[in-house]
């Protein structure tokens, strides 16, 4: 990924989406548009729906559609099954809970627990600072640390609620 620009400045994001494979062409006609001239009709691509803000634009959609050339979309967006770890931290953050598909134990995921005030078992008060619990496969929660294994893997997965 290169990260250079000639104008404006360079950005990075992470978003939730829907996406279904549909041609420029089919996407013109779904819009009830003209495909320009200049473009083809046939280029492969996706409908892209965005979910998390924008007013809809369409009828059938809750959320802003738009139309995404097919490499432009595969460069850019991976499956809600095959997510890296940056991908799996700013879904903890926010309030998701996720797993690696490699991991042995099923049933184990983990979850950002906000900063708050806890009580210790002999009755002293703290602020606590948020960090990451593994939910266990015998159903306990243990603060967790990733591996380099963790870091590195691209199968991290949204977990359902």
């Amino acid at each position: 990924m290169s990260l250079r620009t000639r104008h404006g400045a360079t950005h990075l994001g992470t978003k939730a989406l829907i996406a279904e494979p549909m041609s420029r062409g089919a996407y013109c006609d779904y819009r009830r548009w003209e495909v320009p001239t200049d473009e083809n009709s046939e280029d492969a691509g996706y409908l892209v729906e965005y979910t998390d803000g924008g007013a809809a634009n369409h009828p059938n959609h809750d959320g802003y559609i738009s139309w995404s050339p097919a490499d432009v979309f595969e460069r850019s967006y991976c499956p809600i099954n095959a997510l890296n770890f940056g991908h799996a931290i700013e879904l903890l953050k926010d309030g998701h809970k996720v797993a690696r598909a490699g991991w042995n134990g099923k049933g184990m995921w983990l979850l950002l627990m906000p900063e708050g005030h806890s009580t210790l078992f002999d009755g002293s008060e703290f602020d606590a600072l948020p960090y990451i619990v593994m939910k266990t496969v015998d159903d306990k929660c243990v603060p967790w640390l990733a591996s380099q294994t963790d870091m590195l893997a691209n199968d991290w997965q949204l977990v359902p609620e």
